[in-house]
């Protein structure tokens, strides 16, 4: 006689936030912060970029993770957000780490025959 089995739904556990709602106004209240830490940061690391190449940064890594809706990723992000702003408020960091989020990320063009047909360039 074969035993009959029950699929159910196990609960997680909520990190921080208890609904999506919730998550949003966190992630909003972490931009807010991070937005206002940049003219310190600026003037605490003497990095060679302006207050607008920090705002945008800021914009492309928040838009980055857009799409995440799991209520969980999101807490995690934020707590990721969160050890970062501290870490770079406090100078933890060395300015050189800080600068790897304006390096470019682009793969330079092929230049020999054999490079450029195994990328599948002319």
């Amino acid at each position: 006689m074969a035993s009959r089995v029950t699929v159910g739904l196990k609960k997680v556990k909520p990190i921080l936030s208890l609904s999506p709602i919730d998550a949003h106004r966190r992630v909003i209240t972490l931009y807010k912060t991070w937005y206002r830490q940049i003219p310190f940061i600026l003037s605490n690391y003497d990095l060679p970029v302006t207050k607008e190449d920090c705002i945008k940064k800021l914009r492309d890594e928040f838009k980055r993770h857009a799409n995440v809706k799991d209520t969980r990723v999101i807490d995690m992000l934020l707590i990721k957000g969160q050890m970062e702003l501290q870490e770079t408020c406090s100078q933890w960091k060395p300015a050189a780490t800080l600068m790897n989020y304006w390096k470019v990320t682009q793969e330079p063009k092929p230049k020999d025959f054999i490079s450029k047909f195994i990328s599948g360039h002319d």
